[in-house]
C-alpha cells in the first residue's frame, strides 16, 4: 500500500526538474516501487483466491494491464500545448493512477498471507486472518501446520539445485519475451513507412489494438492448454513468423504487415503467463523472492530490447534487429522445451 503512495509522490517530482541525472534517478526509484507491487501484490494476491480459479484470475488482470497500457498511450499522445514542458506534464500524469491504487488499497486493504505466516511458524496468527476473513470453520491446511519455521532466507537459495531450474525458466522467458515485446514499437513503424503510411494514429492503432486483441486471445486458451505448450508455442510462432520478416525483405508491404500482426497477436498472447508462470513456478517459502528475482531478471531483457533494438536498426537495419529479436525468441524456445516445468493444477492431474 506505502508504496503506491510513494510513486505517486516520485513521480510528481518530474514537475520540479528537468535534470537529466535525476530524472533518470525518479525513473529508476519508480520502478523500483513498480517491481514491489508486482512481486509481493502478485503473491499476496494468490494466495486468497479460491485453488484452481488463482491463475485464471491473475491471467484476467492482464486485460486491466492492457487498457491501462492503451489508456497511458493515448494520454501520451494527446497532451500538448504546454511547451518545453509537455514532456515533465506527460511523466506526471502517472502519480493520478498511483493515487487512486493508494487510496482505494487504503479503504480496503488486503489482509496478510496466512500461508505466509504459517510457513513462518504463526500458524495461530493466520488462523485467526483466515476466520475474521472466510469464517470460523476455515483455518490453515494440515500440511502448512507442520511445516518448519523459517527464520530467514537469502535469495541465493533461488540458485540451488532445489530451485535453479524455476529460477532460470521463470527469469528467461519473461526476459526474452520482454526484449522481443519493446521490437513491436520499434518495427512496426518502419514497416509503414515502406507503405508511405506516415500517420502516427494508424501505428498506434495497430499497435494497441493488436496487443489487446492478443491478450484477449491469451485468455481464451490460458486454461485450454497447458503452461508448457502454451510457452513453447507461443515462442515458436512468435520466432517464425518474426524470422520470415527478417529472412524474406522481397515480400510485399501488405503480407509483411499481415504477418507482423499476427506476430504482434501472438507475441501478446503471451502476456497472460507473465502473472502466472513465475507464481506456479515457486512454493509458498520462496514465492516472493522467486517472483521478484523473474521480474528483476525480465527488465534486464526489457532494458537490453529499448536499447539495443534502435542501435541494430540503425546499424543494419530492420532486417537485423528481426533478425537478433528472432535469435531471441528462439533461445527462449529452447529453454522452456528444455526446462519449463508443468505448472497447471489441471494439466499435471491429467499426467499423473
Amino acid at each position: 500500500m506505502i508504496n503506491m503512495y510513494i510513486l505517486a509522490g516520485l513521480t510528481l517530482l518530474h514537475l520540479l526538474t528537468a535534470n537529466f541525472f535525476l530524472t533518470f534517478l525518479i525513473r529508476i526509484c519508480i520502478g523500483l516501487m513498480i517491481a514491489v507491487d508486482y512481486t509481493v501484490g502478485n503473491a499476496l494476491l494468490t494466495e486468497w483466491l479460491p485453488k484452481g480459479e488463482d491463475s485464471k484470475r491473475q491471467s484476467h488482470l492482464l486485460i486491466y494491464w492492457t487498457i491501462g497500457f492503451i489508456a497511458s498511450y493515448i494520454t501520451g499522445s494527446l497532451i500538448d500545448g504546454f511547451g518545453a514542458y509537455t514532456w515533465q506534464i506527460i511523466l506526471t500524469t502517472g502519480a493520478i493512477p498511483a493515487l487512486i491504487a493508494a487510496l482505494f488499497r487504503s479503504l480496503f486493504p488486503l489482509p496478510a498471507s496466512p500461508s505466509w505466516l504459517a510457513s513462518r511458524g504463526k500458524v495461530k496468527t493466520a488462523n485467526k486472518i483466515i476466520g475474521k476473513h472466510l469464517g470460523r470453520k476455515w483455518g490453515v491446511s494440515h500440511r502448512l501446520k507442520h511445516v518448519k519455521p523459517i527464520k530467514s532466507m537469502s535469495w541465493t537459495i533461488l540458485f540451488s539445485k532445489k530451485y535453479i531450474r524455476q529460477t532460470l525458466v521463470g527469469g528467461l522467458f519473461y526476459a526474452c519475451q520482454a526484449f522481443a515485446f519493446f521490437g513491436i514499437s520499434i518495427f512496426l513503424p518502419i514497416l509503414l513507412q515502406s507503405m508511405n503510411i506516415n500517420n502516427q494514429a494508424v501505428s498506434g492503432i495497430l499497435y494497441n489494438g493488436g496487443m489487446f486483441i492478443g491478450v484477449l486471445l491469451g485468455i481464451i486458451i490460458f486454461n485450454r492448454i497447458s503452461r508448457r505448450s502454451f510457452l513453447i508455442n507461443n515462442f515458436l510462432f512468435s520466432e517464425i513468423l518474426i524470422g520470415i520478416l527478417a529472412l524474406m525483405p522481397q515480400i510485399s508491404s501488405i503480407l509483411k504487415l499481415l504477418v507482423f500482426s499476427v506476430f504482434s497477436i501472438v507475441l501478446s498472447s503471451g502476456l497472460v503467463l507473465d502473472y502466472s508462470y513465475p507464481t506456479e513456478l515457486f512454493d509458498i517459502k520462496v514465492r516472493a523472492t522467486g517472483v521478484g528475482t523473474c521480474i528483476t531478471i525480465s527488465r534486464i531483457g526489457a532494458a537490453a530490447g529499448t536499447f539495443l533494438l534502435p542501435i541494430l536498426t540503425g546499424v543494419g537495419g530492420a532486417g537485423l534487429a528481426m533478425l537478433v529479436c528472432a535469435g531471441v525468441l528462439l533461445f527462449a524456445f529452447l529453454i522452456c522445451l528444455i526446462w519449463a516445468p508443468e505448472t497447471s493444477p489441471k494439466f499435471i492431474k491429467n499426467t499423473k
